[in-house]
């Protein structure tokens, strides 16, 4: 792993290893696929650190742009996919 996670200080450490977790489920489901509902429970911890929609795109788009890791597509992914599911991304 080459490149670092978007980080703010204004979070707590509470907050931001809510976001790291999050962003390491991503980096899973490109490198070999994670559970739906692991996924899905990141992503609700993330988005109570991070509630707006703009605020996510931003941090998303940074993440996407030093791993190459869409967040985006993945919970898109997640939400189609069915209970159970691993979800995978290519």
């Amino acid at each position: 792993m080459s490149y670092q996670y978007p980080i703010s200080y204004e979070w707590s450490t509470d907050e931001i290893i809510d976001i790291v977790r999050f962003f390491e489920c991503i980096e899973k489901a490109y490198e070999g696929g994670i559970e739906k509902s692991e996924l899905m429970n990141a992503y609700k911890s993330f988005k109570l650190v991070v509630p707006s929609k703009s605020e996510e795109k931003k941090i998303c788009g940074e993440f996407e742009e030093s791993s190459g890791y869409s967040s985006y597509r993945t919970i898109q992914k997640a939400k189609d996919g069915v209970e159970g599911e691993k979800i995978k991304m290519h």
